[in-house]
């Protein structure tokens, strides 16, 4: 079948055609040569989630500059799309060539989210490629995966050939760039093995006690690694970052420009996966990020600049970035964005410039309704920070705050979530007491999301709550905000416990993986679309137990099933850490002083300018 003639037929019958059309501003398109490798970077989910992602146009970016490789991108097709793909036996395609995803010598998944992993398999299928990497010929392309949830890679093992772990801008390209002609895949995994941050589930097999607990994770190959040590870009400043962004011929979640200032977190909140395996701080010099915006919003005529960062206010030069950045698109008539900052005195100074009247809501994360419960997970803010900062945006002319908490944290007791209510409460109390009933429209927004236990921090030990539990909560917090002004929202618990079980799961929970993907679930991770009950039932055929993964506390001395993959963090470190925390004793920012993680052996771990 040829795509292309197919594909217009069925562009008619589907919602956004444009998600399938590929020829945007700045894709690349090359002319297939002799030994090169076709690539495709595949994120498993829609053309509108993916392309909102900076990593797919990094490294699609830094895989085009690379002669050798032609990279392409594929996407989850929407529902609509893809019964009429299968209707047509139309297979999964690249949307640069419209080239069957079974003919590219590689397929790279991104793993940003557990839910999206029954994606990956039902992408798998409407390529023609067999589920099981054992399956699969020497004619079908490698299957590789990266990104945060490769961290624990176990999971999605028995599907995935090979896994990058860490940094990708330098690693992807080599790995890729070491596959040569007549060469198995076999000798090919063998030699990936030599880089720092790959790690081939083939050459480990894990073996379980009875109760279902790993005895031993043995390796099938005498040469394979001990431990696979996460790749690190050393020099952030130095990296690749793409000046001409795709730019998407329909809306996207993030339709902008976007510039990365700092990878890396020092605030140390002992829930935050990223902030535990993003680290160290790498920073762009300031006139890097600015010759980068400048140079992304004169290839795509973006009218919105973003910074990217885990917590944009914390860069060491902030406050003269974010002024001349906000002279820069003054000028252009471009708007700035400036999320996750800290709301101190200077950051609201900024924001008043940038929004003017047209003042958004205001976000706040406390996290924890109680100081107690923040000092457990250690998350350095405290009820007067939040109130002043309330005060002022209040004087500003807000009149909308949004505050993110999260509930079943190790340690929560029923005043931890009264406190939620109080700090709400209290918010409306201190906009009545500035502006009285002249005040106007003030709305708060409580939304509370459920812990999930994540590989590689201190909290990987703990058990996440039961679905009762959460559900008791929920109802409780449902009342207790029942409050004219005060809107409350809060995650699907069934959603919740199954991202824990995939988050802290072993190699047999794929099998119920396969299983649910069988039964017809994809895009879990959306609301509309998941269905509680095929999981429950994929779970009871295959008898793996949720609640063994989700809801049961480990002790320091379990092998987990991540516990191969080096992220330069030391699990001395994550159990102090996690002692810390029970004791309600926090540990300082990194900038004050080392908090002994271990990263110091492998990298500088701060700017010069903070020590």
């Amino acid at each position: 079948m040829e795509i292309s003639k197919e594909l217009d037929k069925l562009l008619k019958k589907v919602e956004k055609p444009a998600r399938y059309i590929g020829c945007e501003i700045n894709s690349v398109i090359k002319e297939p040569q002799p030994g090169m490798l076709r690539f495709g970077f595949a994120f498993p989910d829609t053309y509108e989630i993916g392309m909102s992602y900076m990593g797919l146009q990094l490294l699609y970016h830094v895989m085009n500059k690379e002669e050798t490789i032609f990279c392409e991108r594929v996407f989850a097709p929407a529902m609509d799309m893809e019964d009429c793909m299968r209707r047509e036996n139309m297979e999964l395609f690249t949307l640069e060539t419209k080239t069957p995803v079974r003919n590219l010598d590689f397929l790279g998944f991104t793993l940003q989210y557990e839910l999206s992993f029954t994606n990956i398999l039902n992408m798998l299928d409407l390529g023609g490629i067999p589920l099981l990497a054992k399956e699969r010929t020497e004619e079908e392309p490698i299957i590789i995966a990266g990104g945060p949830c490769a961290y624990n890679p176990e999971p999605l093992c028995d599907f995935i050939d090979v896994f990058l772990i860490g940094d990708g801008e330098e690693l992807l390209p080599k790995a890729v760039k070491l596959r040569r002609k007549g060469q198995t895949k076999e000798e090919y995994l063998k030699e990936l093995c030599k880089l720092s941050g790959v790690y081939v589930p083939a050459f480990y097999e894990p073996e379980y006690y009875e109760d279902g607990r790993i005895k031993e994770i043995r390796k099938t190959w005498e040469h394979a690694p001990d431990t696979i040590e996460r790749a690190l870009v050393r020099d952030l400043d130095a990296a690749e970052f793409p000046q001409d962004l795709i730019v998407p011929f329909i809306e996207v979640v993030h339709d902008r420009a976007v510039v990365e200032t700092f990878r890396g977190c020092t605030r140390g909140c002992r829930f935050c996966q990223a902030g535990m395996i993003y680290r160290p701080v790498r920073e762009r010099k300031p006139e890097t990020i600015k010759r980068l915006a400048q140079a992304q919003l004169d290839s795509t005529g973006h009218e919105e600049l973003s910074l990217l960062s885990l917590s944009t206010s914390d860069y060491s030069q902030f406050e003269t970035l974010a002024t001349e950045l906000v002279g820069m698109c003054r000028e252009q008539n471009v708007s700035l964005s400036l999320p996750s900052l800290r709301l101190d005195s200077f950051s609201f100074k900024v924001l008043e410039e940038i929004q003017g009247y047209k003042k958004s809501g205001l976000t706040f994360a406390p996290e924890a309704g109680s100081q107690r419960l923040r000092d457990v997970i250690n998350k350095g803010i405290t009820e007067e920070d939040i109130y002043s900062a309330v005060k002022q945006a209040l004087e500003l002319g807000w009149n909308h705050v949004k505050l993110y908490f999260m509930i079943g944290l190790p340690t929560e007791t029923q005043q931890d979530l009264d406190g939620i209510a109080e700090i709400a409460k209290t918010i409306k109390a201190i906009n009545y007491e500035l502006k009285g009933r002249k005040g106007g429209r003030f709305n708060v927004t409580v939304s509370v999301s459920n812990f999930v236990p994540k590989a590689h921090t201190p909290f990987q030990w703990e058990a996440q709550d039961t679905e009762e539990s959460f559900r008791k909560k929920h109802d409780y917090l449902t009342k207790q905000l029942s409050v004219k002004g005060i809107t409350f929202n809060y995650h699907d618990t069934e959603i919740s416990r199954l991202e824990a079980v995939f988050a802290r799961g072993d190699r047999q929970v794929g099998k119920a993986l396969a299983r649910a993907f069988e039964l017809g679930c994809k895009f879990d991770g959306w609301s509309e679309h998941f269905n509680g009950a095929m999981w429950k039932r994929a779970f009871e055929e295959t008898g793996i137990d949720p609640a063994f993964y989700a809801q049961r506390k480990r002790s320091y001395d379990e092998i987990l099933p991540w516990d191969r993959i080096d992220p330069f963090i030391t699990k001395a470190f994550l159990m102090r850490e996690n002692e810390r925390a029970l004791q309600e004793i926090t540990t300082r920012d990194c900038r004050q002083g080392c908090a002994g993680c271990g990263m110091n052996r492998k990298a500088e771990c701060m700017p010069e300018e903070d020590k």
